[in-house]
């Protein structure tokens, strides 16, 4: 079968590959469409970050470079490993994409799995991706969705767990009812996290230097304003809009300094501020601000437990996730359509889908 290897830093590699065995618990999806993530071109760019080397296995999957690429993905159950009951060939189902030891309580139980010793991801650190036509995962990372829910919009519903999560961070996943809040990016996590704070009753600013992402936002109704950064001192807007007080939450979706402190001056006292971006150097964080006026500063990483909840979201119709496909490609085209859009026209596009079989071209 086709699929993306990821070789080293700028070497990844359409070829032929064999289809990993199918063992007990396990569940073989014919995959539908893999979308693109910012942690890939990261990869792509300054790795291998998450994808093992060469020389030294992932402490989990025992894999070495090359290892197959694609996280966010959704697909067909094809076929059912030993102990497999409660799944059926023909169900449409996203991956939780998580390598994980065997150790560790992955149960509704533990609120903290995803953070346990050597954490991965199927699709960086080994086990398969879904930017190949098939894939193998273990049962309990799997989740059946309705057929009703298109299999492309599907295969957003991972980055929308990361958003999911990190309102659910913020204490407002379930009621935001009545709260102010500030998302400083907008990209695809930027506009996720505003789709989840819109299904749960915010009011929902977001900063953004993209004309096109800004629009984004506003028609497809995860935010009531948009800012461009450049034009307007968002911290003096926020507070106008907000009625003086500024923002009761705020999301930092950039790893940009700049946003960072425009949020740290956007907010209100006592309020929360949620970094969701990966930093790949120290922030020069102004203490003294978040002392003086005792801001609740949370870090936020990937998801536990809340594909279900984010799953739900989806079926109810309480998100649209339509509006954020911007462009769907084949498999061969994933570096010179996909990765080098994002990578060098970013402002043009936001999700961009791959189709490792072709089908649905």
């Amino acid at each position: 079968m086709k699929a993306a290897r990821f070789y080293d830093q700028k070497d990844i590699r359409i070829e032929e590959t064999t289809p990993q065995d199918l063992e007990p618990g396990t569940v073989r999806i014919d995959v539908a469409w893999c979308g693109i993530c910012g942690t890939d071109l990261h990869e792509y760019l300054d790795g291998p970050i998450f994808c093992p080397t060469h020389d030294t296995p992932h402490p989990i999957s025992g894999e070495t470079a090359p290892v197959t690429m694609g996280h966010e993905f959704s697909g067909v159950v094809a076929e059912l490993g030993e102990g497999v009951d409660d799944l059926e060939v023909g169900d449409h189902v996203v991956v939780e994409p998580y390598i994980i030891g065997d150790d560790v309580d992955t149960s509704s139980n533990n609120n903290s799995y995803h953070l346990s010793p050597n954490m991965n991801f199927i699709g960086l650190g080994g086990r398969g991706g879904g930017l190949s036509e098939n894939i193998v995962v273990r049962r309990r990372w799997v989740h059946k969705i309705s057929k009703d829910i298109g299999l492309d919009e599907a295969a957003l519903i991972e980055p929308l767990s990361v958003g999911y999560h990190a309102v659910d961070r913020a204490g407002l996943a379930q009621d935001a009812t009545g709260k102010f809040a500030l998302i400083g990016g907008a990209g695809p996590i930027g506009l996720l996290t505003a789709a989840v704070l819109k299904a749960a009753g915010a009011t929902v600013v977001v900063s953004e230097l993209s004309s096109l992402r800004r629009q984004k936002a506003l028609d497809s109704g995860v935010a009531d304003y948009a800012l461009d950064p450049t034009e307007v001192d968002v911290s003096d807007e926020v507070h106008k809009i907000s009625g003086g007080e500024g923002a009761d939450v705020a999301f930092e979706c950039t790893s940009v300094q700049v946003v960072l402190d425009t949020l740290m001056d956007a907010v209100k006292p006592t309020a929360k501020i949620v970094v969701v971006s990966i930093w790949g150097e120290r922030s020069k964080f102004d203490m003294h601000k978040l002392v003086m006026k005792e801001i609740d500063l949370r870090g936020t990483i990937g998801y536990v437990n809340a594909h279900p909840a984010t799953i739900e979201l989806v079926e109810s119709g309480k998100v649209n996730l339509k509006p954020f496909i911007t462009g769907k490609i084949a498999l061969e085209d994933l570096i010179d359509e996909g990765f080098d859009t994002l990578i060098n026209h970013n402002e043009t596009a936001v999700k961009i889908l791959v189709s490792p079989s072709g089908k649905g071209l």
